[in-house]
């Protein structure tokens, strides 16, 4: 009858609505009026998924013509593994006879051993802080092959199942801070002392420390997840969050650990475990706090199809490569240990807009660094990459 399809019709016009709302409301989030946050300092751990963070910060930073804070001279952090202080920041000093306060920048991102009150003399006071932490048995298992001939207790080891029987014959604290990569690594880029005992007083008060300096501690295995919460907290678009995998290792040179191998790294590593779990509990209090589990699901499907959708445009391959192969030196990934560095190859004939937002996708961290110290400081000489010039 007539109204029955008056009714079907209305009730098709309501879902309609509901639909257009949902969608509306993902594309134009109320949080997008707001202005984006432009000063930003990130704590860059190792071996946690941080060099595809910093792919996102600098590609922000070149888009908008923002301040970075790069290395100075021909270095390419920002003076790890010892402390933070300003002058490992190009241009942070004035010169002169009478220098005034250190320069202030927008973004600060490259590695650093984090020390806040030096950190705080070139980062404005609006500053949002945040960091990157991983499972330390996956974490210390990549550090393993990446740092295997620059950390002292790495290298007569002849495996990390063979190190974790017995730690403390191949490490030594007093063999100086190379070590600092082979035992609570995420601790020490925090400032903290790697080798203190895991006392629960102590540990509390450090987290607490940590808490109080990060508006936001993001977690690896959660990546997408990361990431949404971040370009909500930082009022961005869906596009400054996009990312391609960078620095990553190809799944032959990835070893996994017997049950006990990780019970003895968890144990080894005790700091940096109790680190992980206490801002893995928060990271997802925030995640349901900011956007509940269906706005979530919405936002990194969102994600994913807009990287996909980049990865066809931009990759003659949409799987990374091994580095090794990569002929262009523009993005051809420094390999370091026993690590297989994968890069990317582009697409050929590209148009020039297309090409540019591609290769900064896939642009690996030293040539990006290079690209933009010589965008900052043009009367200065260019930042050199020796393994590219072999």
């Amino acid at each position: 009858s007539l109204w029955t399809i008056l009714l079907l019709v209305v009730l098709a016009v309501l879902l309609l609505v509901g639909v257009l709302h949902t969608h509306v409301k993902l594309l134009l989030p109320a949080e997008v009026e707001r202005p984006p946050v432009t000063n930003i300092m990130f704590l860059k751990t190792h071996k946690t998924a941080s060099s595809t963070v910093l792919n996102i910060l600098y590609r922000y930073a070149e888009m908008h013509n923002l301040s970075v804070a790069l290395p100075v001279g021909r270095s390419f952090h920002l003076g790890f593994p010892w402390l933070f202080v300003t002058r490992y920041v190009e241009g942070a000093l004035q010169a002169g006879p009478h220098p005034g306060p250190p320069r202030q920048f927008n973004i600060m991102c490259n590695h650093l051993r984090f020390n806040l009150p030096e950190v705080q003399k070139i980062m404005p006071n609006d500053t949002f802080y945040f960091s990157i932490l991983r499972h330390p048995v996956t974490q210390l298992e990549s550090s393993f092959i990446y740092y295997k001939n620059y950390a002292p207790a790495f290298r007569a080891a002849s495996s990390l199942e063979a190190f974790l029987k017995a730690p403390h014959r191949f490490y030594n604290s007093s063999a100086g801070l190379r070590n600092a990569y082979a035992r609570n690594s995420m601790w020490f880029d925090l400032g903290f002392n790697n080798d203190a005992a895991a006392d629960d007083a102590y540990v509390r008060a450090r987290l607490v420390e940590v808490e109080q300096r990060f508006q936001l501690v993001l977690i690896a295995e959660y990546f997408d997840e990361s990431m949404v919460l971040l370009r909500r907290l930082l009022h961005w678009q869906m596009d400054d969050v996009v990312a391609f995998r960078l620095n990553a290792r190809s799944p032959h040179s990835v070893v996994r650990l017997s049950p006990q191998g990780r019970e003895r790294a968890l144990s080894w590593s005790a700091l940096d475990w109790r680190l992980y779990l206490h801002f893995n509990h928060t990271f997802w209090t925030r995640v349901r706090a900011e956007l509940g589990p269906r706005r979530l699901r919405a936002e990194v499907e969102q994600l994913r199809a807009r990287r996909l959708e980049l990865q066809t445009l931009c990759l003659e391959d949409t799987a990374p490569r091994s580095g090794a192969s990569i002929a262009d030196p523009r993005l051809r990934p420094y390999q370091s240990g026993d690590a297989d560095i994968l890069g990317y190859v582009l697409r050929p004939g590209l148009d020039n807009a297309t090409l540019h937002l591609c290769q900064r996708m896939v642009m690996p961290e030293l040539q990006y660094v290079a690209r933009l110290y010589t965008l900052q400081f043009p009367q200065k000489p260019r930042k050199r990459i020796p393994f590219l010039e072999h």
